[in-house]
């Protein structure tokens, strides 16, 4: 047995005897392991599964394990990830920090904010939220005016940010201020701030779907420590741009859906629609459901592809937002889809006389429409596209 194949096998027992058996269930939306200091799990099996993978490091596998992480190379970590989906494991981690802030905090903090910060990120232990977007600042985010002076020994943080996922949860944000007015794109810092502290507040708003993940954020006269500044002063931009490359990378993870792209569709189209051979009965659907599929594995394989190039330092770059655009259209094509193959049961808001998974189903619809807005809008994705990627003129 060569040593992949041990580490395969080794890998298989400890999950076997690690992985709680309601872990290896579907995940309802309120079991979500966000972790942080105020996490609540209402499935206590929840926090017992994340405490395990986090004492492998396995929340983050490939990151080094002097900060905590797995330490796996990319064709152990290949073999983790084919472990978990055979056995249907949940994430045990759902956070920012590892998905954004970590990946930055990588490539461009300090030795003493990597040990800081990135070993609580992957035992869940701080919920991170992300503060880029302002009300006068979405699209032309260089545009921000959160202000940031220099007061010496700390920093003075006054302003707004808006669309602050989950905000009122976070235990610390990550943030792009202002610390020079003069000019633009060279005057914007990126800054480490503690929510939890006089001076910042959040409040949740309310969404077409009911739900409330996102948050209009206030900075009064709030505070950080000098080390709380990741990378040079007026050079945070350099910083925004790396970090949302890995969220519009993340967001386009979405278009796979937690499905893997059809086969969860073909399932719910025989119960739906109907069987027939053990085929779905309508061929007009059947094609539906292929194609997404088809579109799905091969997006999977383009996205596979280009992590590899990106780790052998060819980056995706301007790349990305063919990823966040084509990941967006798909992952709201496969919302549509689930609508449609629910017929009426898939239009309930509430009642007894549909399923958890109905009533979820108009939720997740409206919700993949803010797929086009957020981590950068479609908009600005197709200027990229046009100007950096194919080389058209502005």
């Amino acid at each position: 047995m060569d040593a992949l194949e041990q580490f395969r096998a080794d890998t298989r027992a400890w999950l076997e005897e690690n992985c709680p058996p309601s872990m290896r269930t579907p995940m309802p939306e309120d079991e979500s392991p966000w972790g942080g200091k105020r996490a609540v799990w209402k499935n206590p099996e929840s926090k017992q599964w994340l405490d395990a993978m986090a004492s492998k490091g396995w929340t983050a596998p490939q990151w080094p394990s002097e900060y905590g992480g797995g330490g796996l190379s990319k064709e152990e970590n290949k073999v983790l990830q084919q472990e978990l989906r055979r056995i249907k494991a949940r994430p045990a981690l759902m956070s920012f920090g590892i998905w954004m802030l970590g990946p930055a905090l990588l490539e461009f903090a300090n030795e003493e904010q990597k040990k800081e910060h990135l070993p609580k990120i992957v035992r869940g232990e701080i919920r991170w939220c992300q503060g880029y977007s302002e009300p006068g600042a979405g699209s032309d985010l260089a545009g921000l005016q959160t202000k940031c002076e220099d007061k010496g020994d700390h920093y003075l943080v006054n302003g707004q940010k808006i669309w602050t996922s989950y905000a009122d949860k976070a235990d610390w944000i990550f943030a792009l201020v202002r610390t020079d007015t003069n000019v633009k794109h060279d005057g914007i810092s990126f800054l480490l701030i503690d929510m939890e502290q006089d001076g910042v507040e959040a409040r949740p708003i309310t969404m077409i779907s009911g739900a409330s993940p996102f948050c209009e954020t206030f900075f009064t006269d709030a505070t950080a420590p000098k080390g709380n500044l990741v990378g040079e002063l007026n050079k945070g931009w350099t910083i925004a741009k790396r970090l949302l490359q890995h969220e519009r990378e993340m967001i386009s993870g979405m278009g796979m859906g937690s499905g893997g792209g059809g086969t969860g569709l073909a399932d719910l189209a025989k119960d739906y629609v109907g069987q027939a051979g053990g085929k779905i009965s309508d061929a007009t659907v059947r094609d539906s459901v292929a194609r997404q599929k088809m579109d799905s594995h091969a997006f999977g394989l383009t996205l596979q592809r280009t992590t590899e190039e990106a780790k052998a330092g060819q980056g995706t770059g301007a790349a990305s937002s063919i990823f966040k655009y084509y990941g967006t259209e798909l992952n709201k094509r496969r919302n549509e889809l689930i609508i449609e193959l629910m017929g009426t049961q898939g239009l309930g808001w509430e009642g007894d006389s549909f399923s958890e998974a109905e009533l979820s189903a108009p939720r997740s619809w409206l919700r993949s429409k803010g797929n086009s807005i957020e981590g950068g809008t479609t908009e600005v994705q197709l200027n990229v596209i046009s100007k950096r990627v194919l080389g058209l003129p502005s």
